[in-house]
Parts: structure tokens; sequence; C-alpha cells
């Protein structure tokens, strides 16, 4: 039998989300949106789930969007996205929530961090959102929790150039809290979870909404939508189609070859 794409476990008041797609380095695909979307739920619903925290299985966090599934979407095939769900469900998450950075993230595999409260990040990870690369626009609301999280500069420049970022680059920036030795990860992610999670629930979410109402909830969505139209008037394009055919082939895209690029 196949496994779940989004596992889900409690350790006490502390729900543990795990993207589990390892053989394709946890890449998101619909399966996984709805499966992360459906996890927060269950765990924003919970009157015993205190905390959540997210992570991925084997040597990825998440790959980044299935680009295979992106193709499909541009040749007019494919199922409708989930995307905008689970991000909605992110966005306004009204717990704690963690995430343990175990391997490389890429794309929404990074974006996905700045919605969250705490990252903890494993020291050999690696992080990167190749959207120049892939001739698209930022997504996940992250042209502003970029900026909102690590200022302008390093949002512009991390948005901009999609190179890959070590764990500590991370840390200095701010998208990261803590550093850790891989082997570490879980249990020191898990040690601040349970802190959290011995304080009353009902307070929780009051403070997490305090947080939110500063502005990172509301401007994340607003991004969001504004990004939506800078991704369709790139999806399909030279660019982009050149990128995912690059990638299917193996190779690296050639852009010099396309005029006005």
């Amino acid at each position: 039998m196949t496994a779940p794409p989004v596992l889900t476990e409690d350790r006490g008041r502390v729900r543990i989300i795990t993207i589990n797609r390892p053989d394709a380095l946890n890449s998101m695909n619909n399966a996984v949106f709805g499966g992360i979307r459906d996890a927060l739920d269950g765990a924003a619903e919970s009157d015993t789930t205190a905390v959540a925290v997210v992570t991925g299985t084997g040597r990825a966090f998440s790959a980044g969007q299935d680009l295979g599934e992106m193709q499909a979407a541009n040749t007019g095939g494919g199922d409708e996205l989930q995307f905008p769900s689970m991000l909605h469900s992110l966005t306004n998450f009204p717990k704690p929530l963690l995430a343990a950075v175990n391997g490389l993230g890429v794309g929404i595999g990074m974006t996905f961090l700045a919605h969250c409260d705490l990252v903890f990040m494993a020291r050999d990870a690696r992080l990167r959102t190749p959207f120049p690369q892939l001739g698209v626009a930022p997504e996940a609301g992250s042209s502003f929790t970029f900026v909102q999280r690590m200022g302008w500069q390093n949002a512009a420049y991390t948005l901009m150039s999609g190179r890959w970022f070590s764990a500590e680059e991370c840390e200095a920036m701010g998208l990261v809290w803590r550093v850790t030795d891989p082997g570490d990860l879980m249990p020191e992610t898990l040690v601040v979870a349970d802190e959290l999670a011995t304080n009353p629930i009902p307070s929780l979410v009051e403070t997490k909404q305090l947080l939110l109402a500063s502005g990172r909830a509301q401007g994340a969505w607003e991004a969001h939508q504004r990004e939506n139209g800078a991704f369709a008037r790139l999806l399909g394009k030279p660019a982009n189609a050149e990128a995912l055919a690059a990638f299917l082939d193996k190779r690296e895209p050639d852009f010099a070859a396309i005029p006005g690029l």
C-alpha cells in the first residue's frame, strides 16, 4: 500500500506534520498541498493540539513545486491546483507553528518557512528560490514575507539570485531561528515545541492572533494575489517553457537562444 504523502503524529500536545514523498525529494504536488492543508486544519481545530511542527522525510524538506504537474497545468491538463487552499491554511494557522528543516528546500520549500513562527534548520541543509531560473515570479507571499522577515536587501538578493543559501546564512538573514547539528534537529525542535505546548491553548491562540494582526497574514495574502498576476503573465512563456523542458530533459536551460531574454 502506498504511504500517504503527508503524515501526522501526535506527541502529547504537539502535532508533527511530515511531508512524505522522499523518492521525489518531497516535491509538492496536489496530494501534498491537500495533505498539508488538511493536517494544518486538523491541528487548528484540535482541542488537544497546542503546537504544530512541520518537517520532511529523508534528505529534503521539500524540493518545491512538482514541475511535471506545473508543465501539465501549462498545457491545460491536470487537476485544479490545491496550492491556494494550502497557503490560506498556512497563512492563517492560529497556533504556534514550528518548522524543522531537515534537508534541502527549494521554492515553496523555502518560502513556506516565512509563515512559520520558529524555524530550526540542520547545519547541512540548504535553501534556494530559483524563480528566475524557472522564468517565473515569487510565490506564497514571499515578496512580502521575505522583506518582513529578512529585510529588503536580503529579500531582494534571495529572490533575484536564486542561489543556494547555507543554514548559517539563513540564520544570519533572520529566516531561520536556530541552526542545529543534523542529529539534533528534531530533539531540539521538540524541546521548544514542548515548552510552548505546556501553556494554555487559548493564550497561545490569542498571542498568535495578535502577532498576525501586525500585518503578516493580510500582507502575505495580498502579496500572493499580486504574485498570481505576475505568475500568470510568465507561466508558459518562452523562459518558463524552456526551463521546464530543460528540467525534464535533464539539461541546463538555454535562455540566451531566446530573443528578448
